[in-house]
């Protein structure tokens, strides 16, 4: 049996976008499609194999250890987004805001799906799931830019909603509408993890 299983859910690319080195923030520029490489997308600033450790891994690392790179891309519902705008009472937030890579639809509940699960598009291009990419300050001072007042609102009203970082494992071409299913791994949760986390 696979250890990994195709499901009947499929996340189609309704936008794709790059944060350019040498930029300014987060802010990401939008691209109609891309060359998803070993090192992610061309000309991103979070591509590369490797990457200096931050304050997200400083229970494990040193900052600045150079470890693996699992953050090459941010991805996104359409869902959860609208839902964030809704609780912030804006009309809408543009995934250029967000540093987005991909914005997809069609996942439920997509922040939450299962690390290591993969997105495989029709070109073979696969994307593991690294984990959730908790809210930051970046997305909410590129908002507050353009919706002066509200920045400070993002942080809580994206708890649970800003999508997944993710690396590629399978290089291949990402088109707007493409339809990439969702293979989650078979395997249970861990019956010790509020124990875990209680620690």
């Amino acid at each position: 049996m696979p250890a990994l299983k195709p499901t009947q859910f499929a996340a189609e690319v309704i936008w794709l976008g790059r944060v350019v080195s040498g930029g300014e923030g987060i802010r990401s520029e939008v691209i109609e499609g891309a060359f998803a490489s070993f090192d992610g997308f061309d000309g991103e600033v979070h591509g590369g194999a490797t990457r200096p450790s931050c304050v997200r891994t400083k229970a494990q690392h040193p900052k600045g250890t150079t470890i693996r790179n699992v953050r090459q891309l941010s991805i996104l519902s359409e869902e959860q987004v609208a839902q964030t705008a809704a609780e912030m009472g804006i009309a809408q937030i543009d995934p250029t805001w967000l540093g987005a890579s991909l914005i997809v639809r069609g996942i439920p509940d997509f922040t939450h799906v299962p690390p290591s699960s993969r997105l495989q598009a029709p070109s073979g291009a696969t994307l593991v799931i690294d984990m959730e990419n908790r809210p930051c300050q970046f997305p909410a001072k590129e908002i507050e830019k353009e919706e002066a007042g509200f920045g400070k609102l993002y942080l809580p009203a994206a708890r649970g909603r800003r999508g997944v970082t993710a690396w590629v494992e399978r290089e291949g071409d990402i088109r707007i509408g493409d339809k990439m299913t969702l293979h989650v791994p078979d395997q249970p949760v861990w019956a010790h993890l509020e124990e875990a986390r209680a620690e």
